[in-house]
């Protein structure tokens, strides 16, 4: 079998297309065996890393790619910078801790936890990236299928959930219901993003109005957590705002 017959059979797709280029620079520059070698290792190694960064971004299904270096720190009324930059450290990840984003709309939560969410799949984790509503429907048609076991393994198996727009619409009780398993069976086992534009005080209100849920479910989820508060004014408000 011809080398690139081998290489090919071998997945090495950076191999098969650079070793000869390789070893004519090679050749011309003097490199020993094991430096030629080491630069063909090297590039299949990038080449499998960038597959796999891209591969974790297609698989967290983000609405749309953000940073931190895009958001705009001046908008907001009150929003702690450097705790903020410290949350992508990704040490809440390891610790298998939630992070909280509370504040109006169209202040960038969602924004931050999608960059959050981003930058967790660059370093290596798996993220999956929702909504409130978009759970709640599916684990809802999945239950009436029978499938809900099998369809909770979404939320619960990646290494980060973000859970986006908690509050937003109405929850009945199935739907809350629905909810606190996921956010119970992540208690402990996985990192949590949330972002909220309701006070603490006032989640009884998305939860139906159920206390004793509302208390168990902030009872987990503020066990191991770190809350950002973000005020001001809605960005996606700004030209009104200013005109």
């Amino acid at each position: 079998m011809e080398l690139d017959q081998q290489l090919y059979f071998l997945k090495l797709s950076f191999m098969t297309d650079h070793y000869e280029n390789l070893a004519t620079q090679a050749t011309q520059n003097q490199w020993a065996h094991v430096d030629y070698l080491a630069r063909l290792v090297d590039g299949e190694a990038n080449l499998r890393q960038d597959r796999s960064i891209k591969r974790r971004i297609q698989m967290a299904r983000f609405p749309v790619i953000k940073t931190l270096d895009q958001f705009r720190w001046t908008w907001p009324k009150n929003i702690n910078r450097l705790q903020v930059q410290n949350l992508f450290r990704l040490q809440f990840i390891k610790s298998k801790s939630n992070v909280i984003f509370l504040g109006g709309v169209g202040l960038g939560k969602t924004h931050l936890a999608s960059a959050l969410g981003y930058e967790a799949c660059l370093k290596g984790h798996f993220v999956y990236f929702t909504t409130a509503i978009d759970v709640i429907n599916t684990l809802s048609a999945a239950q009436a299928r029978g499938m809900l076991k099998q369809e909770l393994k979404k939320y619960t198996k990646p290494d980060l959930l973000v859970l986006d727009e908690l509050g937003y619409l109405p929850i009945d009780k199935a739907g809350a219901d629905l909810l606190f398993q996921i956010i119970s069976l992540r208690y402990e086992q996985g990192a949590m993003i949330i972002t909220s534009n309701r006070a603490f005080k006032n989640w009884p209100e998305i939860f139906n109005n159920d206390s004793t849920l509302t208390s168990a479910v902030l009872d987990r989820l503020l066990h191991h957590a770190e809350t950002v508060l973000i005020e001001g004014k809605s960005y996606r408000m700004k030209d009104k705002i200013e005109s």
